[in-house]
């Protein structure tokens, strides 16, 4: 059997897993052995099939990564923005304890010239720490 048809068999299993899997890492790899299948059938050796293949791999999969991670999806922003928490105490590292949705949680002053008020206001989160304003976000 001829190298490219080698070359293009594994192409064709690469994109059949492919299918199955939804990532598009396997896709870039079998790209790239199809294309070295074309540069068997053109006549190149096997050491530069295998480059040709090699180097159009990892650029693929470098494309991919770059394409998913532009494609994730933003976080969700957060319900609790906005939400008034009354404060309980403050501590002397500039923390303070809030009563919020029932229970106390541990809050932080946003910026440091927010000033201490016994009502804030969330305006993010940092882990389960509230971060807190004296003004709506």
């Amino acid at each position: 059997m001829a190298d490219y048809w080698i070359w293009w068999i594994l192409a064709a299993l690469l994109v059949a897993a492919e299918l199955m899997t939804g990532t598009f890492y396997l896709l870039a790899v079998g790209v790239a052995f199809a294309v070295g299948g074309v540069a068997a059938l053109a006549g190149a050796e096997l050491p530069l099939q295998l480059i040709v293949a090699g180097v159009l791999s990892v650029a693929g999969t470098m494309v991919a990564h770059r394409w998913r991670l532009a494609r994730v999806m933003p976080q969700t922003p957060s319900f609790d923005l906005g939400q008034t928490v009354q404060v309980v105490a403050w501590k002397d590292d500039g923390g303070a304890r809030v009563n919020y949705r029932g229970t106390q949680w541990d809050a932080e002053l946003a910026g440091p010239d927010v000033a201490r008020a016994e009502t804030m206001y969330i305006v993010g989160t940092r882990g389960s720490t509230l971060l807190v304003a004296d003004r709506r976000p």
